[in-house]
């Protein structure tokens, strides 16, 4: 911002965001992770944009982007990679966050739009939870797994022993409840998941 008068400048400020103190930490994480490409998308000049993203790490810096610019980089990147998560806070992220396969709104500072557009939401402002979520939601993708492919095993053989008529209902009503509390033990494993 240049502040002057018709003959003369008085004064130039110049205004930025400021860098998460766990922005750097939290992209290295995320690589460590195996998520090997993050782009930050910015409405910020070039200049500052890439600025903050060597800062901070990510691999691929995309600036001067207006919302609907956003939006087409996120349909571009999911024709070419299927799944992208998109994290955002303002008005100007909603569509993009709408048209991610995950989107992940910073709830403290996060605008109503992108909240409620988002799939997720990081409840204070707290990007180094983010890690965590990931974590958290491949050992839960896990065990859904886990817990389907036995559910279904289970009534297999419980159909297979009906064929040589070795199937009472006595069988069937244990296997049907201890296959219940299996899936419910094994779920509870996602409690010992830490940062």
């Amino acid at each position: 911002m240049i502040i002057g008068t018709e003959q003369n400048i008085l004064a130039v400020i110049a205004v930025a965001d400021e860098v998460r103190d766990s922005s750097k930490e939290v992209i290295q994480k995320l690589h460590d992770m195996g998520i090997k490409k993050t782009i930050m998308l910015t409405g910020d000049n070039k200049a500052t944009g890439q600025a903050i993203g060597r800062e901070v790490g990510v691999t691929e810096i995309q600036a001067e982007l207006m919302p609907e610019d956003k939006l087409n980089v996120i349909k571009r990147l999911r024709a070419e990679y299927g799944k992208v998560a998109m994290i955002g806070d303002g008005v100007n992220d909603a569509p993009a966050l709408a048209a991610s396969t995950v989107g992940i709104a910073m709830g403290g500072a996060g605008t109503d739009t992108a909240l409620e557009t988002a799939d997720v939401a990081l409840m204070g402002d707290d990007l180094s939870k983010l890690p965590f979520t990931v974590k958290l939601s491949r050992k839960s993708l896990n065990i859904i797994k886990a817990n389907i492919t036995f559910a279904i095993g289970i009534k297999v053989i419980a159909l297979l022993l009906v064929i040589p008529g070795w199937l009472t209902l006595w069988i069937a009503i244990m296997s049907d409840m201890g296959a219940t509390l299996l899936v419910a033990l094994n779920s509870l494993r996602l409690m010992r998941v830490k940062e």
